[in-house]
């Protein structure tokens, strides 16, 4: 009783804060309540902090089989829901300069179901961190990684509430498609015959820079031209766009443009030392940003 006290309070809180949802999306898995997505979020941050102390002391895990198959699985929903957003949005008549939330009718439903996998999609994707924690790749733990994961699913549970469809499909509909490069490239990374193929990991980068910075364009775009779609969200998305673009250019700069030092050059052994199936000194990759770490 005092839990479900407290969830009424919440949403009451909510509610008052963003005004009444939209009808459509009610009775949704894990849209009436924030409680699930709070905790869930909670339970995110806290895996890293225990896992990392569980870790400490022990030797990484491989998961080398585990890897391969959330990477495929990740890769083909994100071109399902690719594929999907495409379709619902062409058959709805979607304005690309400025979409509202009603005017297209049962498109503007299959959209909002597409974007609930997309919102979905974010708290399986806290695996990614899960296996870094597992992995022991701490250093790729970074400030970016964590914010933009916890921070994506909390705005992706107030999306579907509130701006379920129109307007909210661009974003998504980019993402998918880079998440398809990305994941593919991830999940190719942990063959270790695969890695000397993989040249383009800096463009993805690139890529993703071009998404955000496309996203707010496109978001401004009904802001100078409105079409009835909530002004406050389209300026909420600017702002947190701008914060990814800020944390990924300074990714970039320290990853792609720090040249290496002459000490750090000599120091890169000859030979190579086989460990749990790796070569010690290759690029670590599988999920997340690679780290070049030298023999010991």
């Amino acid at each position: 009783e005092t839990l479900k006290a407290f969830d009424r309070e919440v949403n009451a809180f909510v509610d008052y804060m963003f005004g009444p949802r939209d009808t459509r999306v009610r009775g949704w898995f894990l849209l009436d309540s924030y409680l699930p997505t709070f905790f869930l979020t909670g339970a995110y941050l806290l895996c890293i902090w225990l896992g990392n102390k569980f870790m400490k002391n022990r030797p990484p895990f491989s998961l080398r089989p585990h890897l391969i198959m959330y990477n495929l699985g990740i890769t083909l929903l994100s071109f399902y829901m690719l594929i999907e957003l495409i379709l619902a949005t062409w058959e709805g008549g979607y304005n690309l300069q400025c979409q509202n939330l009603h005017s297209a009718g049962e498109a503007d439903i299959r959209v909002a179901k597409v974007l609930w996998w997309y919102y979905f999609s974010k708290v399986i994707e806290f695996m990614d961190t899960i296996f870094f924690v597992l992995r022991k790749k701490s250093s790729q733990i970074t400030f970016l990684h964590v914010y933009h994961h916890a921070t994506m699913f909390n705005i992706w549970w107030c999306v579907l509430n509130w701006i379920p469809c129109g307007q909210s499909f661009f974003g998504p509909t980019l993402n998918s498609f880079i998440h398809v490069l990305m994941y593919s490239y991830y999940g190719l990374s942990v063959i270790p015959s695969m890695r000397k193929y993989l040249w383009w990991k800096k463009y993805l980068t690139q890529a993703q820079l071009i998404q955000f910075l496309l996203t707010i364009v496109h978001t401004l775009s009904a802001a100078v031209k409105p079409c009835g779609f909530p002004f406050g969200c389209l300026m909420f998305q600017s702002s947190y766009m701008a914060t990814l673009v800020i944390l990924f250019i300074n990714f970039y700069i320290k990853t792609y443009r720090k040249a290496p030092s002459r000490t750090a050059v000599k120091e890169i052994p000859v030979t190579t030392e086989i460990k749990n199936g790796f070569h010690k000194d290759y690029f670590a990759a599988a999920n997340g940003l690679q780290n070049n770490k030298k023999a010991q």
